[in-house]
C-alpha cells in the first residue's frame, strides 16, 4: 500500500512547491520525481496498468514544464492546484470510462490471482476509483472557484487539497474490507 501511494509523490512535491512565484520549480520536481517514480517502477517489474497515476503525472507535468518556460506568467500559474485536480480527476474517468479503473493494476498487486477476474473484484475497483474521481472533482471545482474569488487563501487550499487525497484513501483502505466481510457471511 505504502508503495502505491509512491505514485501520488509527485503531484505532492508540486503543490508543496509550486506557489506563484515558482512554479517553474514545482514543475520541475514533479516532473523529475514522476519520470523517477515511473522508471524505478518499470524496473521493479510494475505493468503499465498498475502505473496509470504515475503515467498520467509524467505528461501532466512535462505539460505543465513547457508551459511554464514557454509562458511563465500563464494565467494557469493562479489555478495550479485545481490543475492539479482536474487532471487527476480526468485520469480517473477515463480509467473508469475504458472500464479499466485505475486502481484494479494497483489492486491485483495486493489481492490473490484467484479473484483478479471476478465481478466483485472489478466491481470494487469500480466503486473506489469513483470514490477518488469523485474526490479530485470536488476539489477542482471547488479550488478553481475559490483561487477565482481568493487565490491568498492558502489554509483552505491546502485543506481541500489534503480532504482530496485523504477521504479516498481512507475510503480505498477499509471499503474493500467491509466488502470482504460482507461477502464472507
Amino acid at each position: 500500500m505504502i508503495r502505491s501511494l509512491l505514485g501520488f509523490l509527485p503531484w505532492i512535491a508540486y503543490a508543496v512547491i509550486a506557489t506563484s512565484d515558482n512554479w517553474r520549480y514545482g514543475a520541475i520536481a514533479g516532473l523529475a520525481i514522476a519520470v523517477a517514480v515511473t522508471l524505478a517502477d518499470r524496473r521493479a517489474g510494475k505493468k503499465w496498468d498498475e502505473m496509470v497515476i504515475e503515467s498520467s503525472a509524467v505528461g501532466f507535468f512535462a505539460v505543465i514544464t513547457l508551459i511554464s518556460f514557454v509562458d511563465p506568467d500563464s494565467p494557469l500559474v493562479r489555478y495550479g492546484p485545481a490543475l492539479v485536480n482536474a487532471w487527476l480527476a480526468l485520469t480517473t474517468w477515463g480509467s473508469l470510462a475504458v472500464r479499466k479503473p485505475f486502481t484494479l493494476g494497483i489492486a491485483r498487486g495486493m489481492a490473490p490471482p484467484e479473484v483478479w477476474d471476478t465481478p466483485l473484484f472489478y466491481r470494487v475497483n469500480a466503486v473506489i476509483s469513483t470514490v477518488w474521481g469523485a474526490a479530485f472533482t470536488i476539489a477542482a471545482v471547488t479550488l478553481a472557484i475559490l483561487l477565482h474569488g481568493s487565490p491568498h487563501a492558502t489554509v483552505a487550499v491546502v485543506t481541500i487539497k489534503v480532504a482530496s487525497f485523504v477521504i479516498p484513501g481512507v475510503f480505498t483502505a477499509r471499503y474493500p474490507k467491509a466488502v470482504a466481510a460482507r461477502h464472507a457471511s
